[in-house]
């Protein structure tokens, strides 16, 4: 004998579950969840065209605008006792010369591409810290396009490096076939080790910033938008709040550490694959 499990009309009747993923008060929806759609925000002018600029072009221009000013007038005024603001870029800039540069590279190897990796420490950090700034509110890494652009940039860099050390078929000899190894195993080895060269690294580069940012970004609105639903809901989830409000402040300072880490992650993998193009053992 065959079961066959039916719904019955009155257990339809009775499911009243409410899947909306909005909470209400007095009809009012207070709090939406976050969506992709966020990060893709209706374009401020030519729309439809190839130069179409938005809101995230316009944060990004604004925190480039804000480092070069700040950068230019700390030069400009820079002083043998160091201020405020000249001290926090010197530290800044010795961390990563000391923590990344001579710890991968090498002090008299790295000071080539020191200029390449403060830079990029710099720029990741001050586009990752948008997300937090108020006003701004969205990292100008939380869209494909910057992390990809400075993916590939490291790229270039560290192949241009290899190359020119030692050429084309040297340089792909050295990243794809390391010596001692039993002939047969290069048979799988080579293809693996080239399809990483030229796309894995960049490629995983670029997904990793860009998920960070992505995420911290939606858990920073999730908490602050439930905070204000909830103190706006006119019932007993008033009391809830303070504890809501709680977990997004410690969001957002988890956001500020995320954005630091992510700078230092991506900077110091740049370097690390630098140092795999130029040195003498694989």
């Amino acid at each position: 004998m065959r079961w066959r499990r039916t719904t019955r009309p009155r257990e339809i009747e009775l499911n009243t579950a409410d899947l909306s993923p909005t909470l209400h008060a007095e009809d009012d929806s207070l709090f939406h969840v976050p969506t992709l759609d966020e990060f893709f925000p209706d374009a401020i002018l030519f729309d439809g065209t190839w130069f179409e600029f938005n809101r995230v072009q316009l944060v990004r221009l604004i925190v480039l605008a804000v480092v070069l000013i700040v950068m230019c007038v700390l030069a400009s005024r820079a002083k043998l006792v160091p201020g405020r603001g000249q001290s926090i870029v010197e530290l800044l800039i010795e961390f990563v010369n000391g923590t990344i540069i001579k710890n991968t590279l090498g002090l008299r190897a790295g000071k080539h591409f020191a200029p390449f990796l403060i830079t990029l420490f710099f720029f990741l950090l001050a586009m990752n810290l948008a997300g937090v700034v108020p006003g701004l509110n969205l990292a100008g890494t939380s869209v494909i396009g910057l992390p990809l652009l400075a993916a590939l940039w490291t790229f270039v860099v560290y192949v241009t490096a290899g190359v020119k050390k030692r050429g084309i078929a040297g340089y792909l000899k050295h990243e794809t076939a390391p010596p001692g190894l039993p002939k047969p195993i290069y048979l799988l080895l080579v293809p693996i080790e080239f399809l990483q060269v030229v796309l894995i690294r960049w490629a995983s580069l670029t997904i990793r910033l860009l998920a960070n940012m992505v995420a911290g970004h939606i858990m920073l609105v999730v908490f602050i938008g439930l905070t204000q639903g909830l103190l706006l809901s006119g019932t007993w989830l008033v009391a809830i709040s303070p504890f809501a409000g709680a977990l997004a402040i410690g969001i957002y300072g988890f956001e500020i550490f995320v954005a630091a880490l992510q700078a230092f992650i991506f900077t110091i993998l740049a370097a690390v694959y630098i140092q795999m193009a130029t040195s003498d053992e694989h």
